[in-house]
């Protein structure tokens, strides 16, 4: 990778940015105290000579809002959006003005001057382009500005207590002030006029404020993320025949919602997603080694323009090396749990569970086939996908790293699937194995009816295991484990206080996640653990990245368009035998 290109992006964003963000943000604050703040003592009558007393407020009112949207564009200056630093100047030249009118308050237009100039020095540092629009960004800065107004206003009741009309309980100054936001006169009633109308304006002003804003972030179009076309899908697929032997996680590239940056040459993508201003890629990039360092680099030029915090979730060694040398920081997320299929056996104390576990369903007349999804005919291939809709477990398909979330697709012929038949003829269960170079399989999906005996995982699974030598199969990925060490090091031996406190913290949250219990379902087929990295810039992108990635692999709730097209993308019905 060439020097320039390293420099495409910084590990962090630059200091001088994040100040900038901080100094906007501390600036807006200003601005809103200075708004609630009383009028010092004679400014109100000289103003009053050439500014009517409606117009003075109604610049403090102003001087609040601005302050408040100041505070808003703090985090869209620290990713460099260009579209947040020009509003940041309008609203500092905007300050100019408002704090003159409100109160000859000089000292603060001097402060937003200086801010104005700031900004204007600073401009070439904030170029990234506009995010796409987000339903919850519009309900997030709805709800944030009214929540704003709603508090400012209680405050200015606060302030003017004394000039109330008799002795209102704080409950209506609550209700006052959020009738104001709408325009609505409230239960309370001040002595003097002004007092009332300082109050309205500022609630009104922050009600229409919300509602223009989160319409506004509603309807915009936004820039829209690169699609993949056809052609880039038979790119991709193309690498996968050469180079998918790589990465068991490499298959999974060809999911519909991940978009792709290649290399200049062609010889290598990233497959990546956009969710909470991170850029999300997963496993290591497809195509040939000697190219991903010029395919790295141009995902990261890719953040950089739009101001995307860049992370990759599940990589390999290789991949984890590869994307360190980029600048970006590596730790270990889990393990990998990967069956030596010509060296697996029954036999053994180890897998005493697991075979009386098989053997006592093939007792009750369970039997699976294994098939790749080519030779299966269209009706049993239909009767798969709908047993599939029906054994999901809730409304929402999970997975992301390790999921193809499409089921049927003829352009997945290569898939291999694990029907389950219970004594009666009725499917009961399947898995669906992507494919890992030519002699590799990658567990994508596992469904299964809660009503079963007890025993049908096991049984799909070792009878895909035993099957596989016949379909030139020598290695199989079954999932992934979280944080597999600190399960496995907690059962040993002389296991630390901090690891044992990393262990109770990890099995609170198995209550929701079911960590614990995916490590003990893989580490009873006495698979290999291949290490599985997270890569990001910093360490207080983490809580973001982390974020992001639990919406990615659907643990945390989704807007509905995105349940919808993803739900859409799951159960493809398949096209009639020819």
């Amino acid at each position: 990778m060439s020097r320039r290109s390293e420099q495409q992006w910084r590990s962090r964003p630059p200091l001088s940015r994040v100040a900038i963000a901080r100094i906007v943000q501390l600036a807006g604050l200003f601005n809103v105290v200075t708004a609630i703040a009383p009028v010092r003592a004679g400014r109100m009558a000289g103003l009053s000579e050439f500014i009517p007393v409606t117009g003075v407020l109604s610049a403090r009112a102003g001087t609040a809002v601005a302050g408040a949207l100041l505070i808003y564009l703090g985090a869209g200056l620290r990713r460099g959006k260009h579209r947040a630093w020009q509003l940041a100047v309008a609203l500092a030249g905007a300050g100019v003005l408002l704090h003159l009118a409100k109160g000859l308050d000089v000292d603060a237009a001097a402060g937003s001057a200086a801010l104005l100039v700031l900004l204007v020095v600073v401009r070439g540092r904030f170029q990234a382009v506009a995010d796409p629009r987000s339903r919850w960004r519009a309900l997030t800065a709805l709800l944030g500005f009214a929540a704003t107004g709603w508090l400012l206003g209680f405050v200015e009741i606060a302030v003017r207590m004394d000039r109330l009309a008799g002795a209102p309980g704080v409950r209506a100054w609550a209700v006052e002030a959020a009738l104001g936001l709408v325009g609505v006169t409230g239960p309370i009633h001040f002595v003097h006029p002004r007092a009332a109308l300082a109050v309205d304006l500022t609630t009104g002003a922050f009600g229409l404020l919300a509602a223009i804003a989160g319409v506004v972030l509603l309807l915009r179009p936004g820039t829209p993320l690169p699609r993949r076309t056809e052609a880039d899908d038979d790119r991709l697929r193309a690498l996968l025949g050469r180079y998918g032997d790589r990465d068991s996680l490499g298959y999974f590239a060809l999911r519909k919602d991940k978009s792709l940056v290649w290399a200049p040459s062609g010889q290598a993508a990233i497959a990546y997603r956009v969710g909470h201003g991170v850029c999300l890629a997963s496993g290591d990039p497809v195509g040939v080694p000697s190219a991903w360092p010029e395919t790295i680099a141009a995902w990261l030029a890719e953040c950089a323009r739009h101001g995307w915090t860049p992370a990759v979730l599940g990589c390999g060694n290789a991949g984890g090396r590869a994307y360190r040398q980029a600048g970006l920081d590596v730790i270990e997320l889990g393990d990998e749990a990967i069956v030596d299929t010509a060296g697996f056996s029954l036999q053994g104390r180890p897998m005493r569970s697991v075979r009386q576990a098989v053997a006592r369903m093939r007792r009750a007349g369970y039997t699976c086939a294994v098939t790749r999804q080519r030779d299966l005919p269209a009706a049993a291939l239909a009767e798969a996908v709908r047993a599939a809709d029906a054994y999901r477990d809730g409304p929402v398909e999970r997975g992301f790293s390790m999921a193809l979330s499409r089921l049927g697709d003829p352009r997945d012929a290569d898939c291999v699937l694990v029907l389950a038949q219970d004594n009666g003829g009725r499917l009961r269960g399947l898995l669906q194995f992507v494919p890992w170079g030519t002699d590799g399989l990658s567990l994508d999906l596992m469904r299964g009816d809660r009503t079963a005996d007890n025993g049908l995982t096991e049984l799909m699974i070792v009878t895909a295991i035993e099957a596989a030598a016949a379909m030139g199969v020598r290695r199989m990925s079954l999932n992934f484990a979280v944080l597999r060490s600190v399960f496995a090091r907690a059962d040993e031996l002389g296991a630390g206080p901090v690891l044992r406190l990393w262990h109770r913290l990890l099995r609170l949250a198995s209550r929701l996640w079911q960590i614990e219990s995916l490590y003990r379902s893989n580490a009873k087929y006495q698979p290999d653990w291949q290490p599985r990295y997270l890569c990001f810039p910093t360490a207080r992108d983490l809580p973001r990245i982390a974020v992001a990635a639990l919406a990615a692999e659907a643990f945390l709730p989704a807007g509905t368009a995105a349940r919808a097209d993803q739900r859409a993308a799951v159960l493809v019905p398949a096209r009639p035998a020819a």
